[in-house]
């Protein structure tokens, strides 16, 4: 506060208790002046509230309108989802179920129930789509079988993400899920699978029928020879036991291509291995009119390997020379040690003076159930080729028609 002394003066009007005229005049006038202003001034907030009241009107239609339209649009979508044949799940960043339609429900046996998560999507249909929800996006081909009362359904999964707005705003969508039921093509596919077994079968036994049919022709001749007893059982026996050993060949073929388990591999003596399995074959040679012969070099290293599968390959090799080799040729059988790559190979080449094998099958001939004439099919040289595999070596043909073909197997040599 200032001091009384810097007081400021305040002029005061002294009111008269009988003003003038003029006074009164000023002052009504003064009076009429802040009327008019003051009644401009409310029209213009009159209008200003008329104004915002229409915009207000028009923007809450236009709200009213946008949120039936989206409505409308929901319902149209809903509607094109449930007439997909294809299951549709739609969920937001927060996990929750956005749209559903009736193929889905059908699918996953959710009937009517009410569901609003993944969790109780998985707990109702007993897919776990909690664990299929951690996989990577854009995941397809999930398949999985769920139980329908006492049937089977087959189900394949996929899961898209969606780009539809910001993690942290959970009403946003998030991924999309598609369902389809692939229950017939799995049928489809197990009779297909049953009907190719049903025609492989059915090729071994026609195969298994020609390579039986010719010795045991042969074979009841013999054994009919032998009963009739006209001094020389001896020759007709040994032709017998070249029968029976064409069908034995025959067994172990069919039991060699059928088994799963692969052959004991030990240290083997490659040449008295191959020399016992040309004495095997030789009174089949014999019979047909044939010359066999065995030539085994000195430096013919020992192999890993299977004494059983060694001698089955060679029993393949030669009896199929012998029959593609007319009478009066020859099969001859050799081993011998060779040098490729700086490592040391064992070699078995079988040589015969046959028909030969035509250039464009010869990529073919080791395929279970190929003949090179079309009429007998065999499994021999396909057994052979499986066998090799087994003992780390390879096989290969080489051949020119009407002058004969020539085999060689290469085994690593210990």
């Amino acid at each position: 506060m200032l001091p009384s002394s810097h007081a400021i003066p305040i002029k005061r009007r002294a009111v008269d208790s009988n003003p003038s005229p003029q006074l009164l005049a000023d002052a009504f006038s003064e009076f009429i002046s802040a009327s008019a202003v003051l009644e401009a001034s409310y029209r213009d907030l009159q209008g200003e509230v008329s104004r915002l009241s229409a915009e207000l009107t028009k923007r809450n239609e236009a709200l009213a309108s946008s949120l039936a339209e989206n409505e409308r649009m929901r319902a149209a979508l809903q509607q094109m989802l449930d007439s997909m044949p294809c299951g549709v799940l739609v969920l937001n960043h927060a996990g929750r179920i956005v749209m559903i339609n009736t193929e889905c429900r059908h699918l996953l046996n959710l009937g009517a129930v009410s569901i609003s998560s993944l969790h109780e999507v998985s707990a109702t249909s007993k897919v776990d789509f909690e664990a299929l929800s951690k996989g990577p996006d854009n995941q397809f081909g999930s398949e999985i079988c769920i139980q329908t009362g006492i049937e089977k359904r087959w189900l394949a999964i996929s899961k898209r993400k969606l780009f539809c707005g910001p993690a942290h705003q959970p009403e946003h969508l998030h991924s999309i899920w598609i369902l389809r039921d692939i229950t017939a093509n799995k049928l489809a596919e197990q009779e297909r699978e049953a009907a190719r077994r049903a025609t492989a079968l059915a090729e071994i036994s026609t195969i298994l029928a020609h390579e039986i049919r010719n010795p045991l022709a042969s074979m009841e001749l013999f054994a009919d020879l032998i009963e009739q007893d006209l001094g020389t059982s001896s020759h007709w026996v040994s032709h017998l036991r070249a029968g029976i050993r064409s069908l034995s060949g025959t067994v172990n073929n069919v039991l060699s291509l059928n088994s799963e388990s692969k052959a004991c591999l030990t240290q083997v003596d490659l040449v008295r291995c191959v020399r016992s399995g040309v004495e095997f074959v030789g009174p089949i040679a014999e019979q047909a009119g044939l010359s066999l012969s065995f030539h085994a070099a000195n430096d013919t290293p020992s192999v890993e390997g299977n004494e059983e599968a060694i001698r089955q390959i060679v029993l393949n090799i030669v009896c199929n020379a012998i029959r593609h080799t007319e009478t009066g040729g020859s099969v001859d059988v050799s081993t011998r040690s060779s040098i490729q790559n700086g490592k040391v190979v064992a070699l078995v080449e079988i040589r015969d003076t046959g028909c030969g094998i035509a250039d464009s099958a010869i990529g073919q001939i080791f395929d279970a159930g190929f003949s090179v004439t079309g009429e007998t099919p065999g499994l021999g040289l396909a057994v052979c080729k499986r066998l090799m595999i087994q003992h780390g070596g390879t096989i290969s043909a080489s051949s020119r028609i009407h002058e004969g073909s020539t085999f060689l197997l290469e085994f690593p040599a210990i």
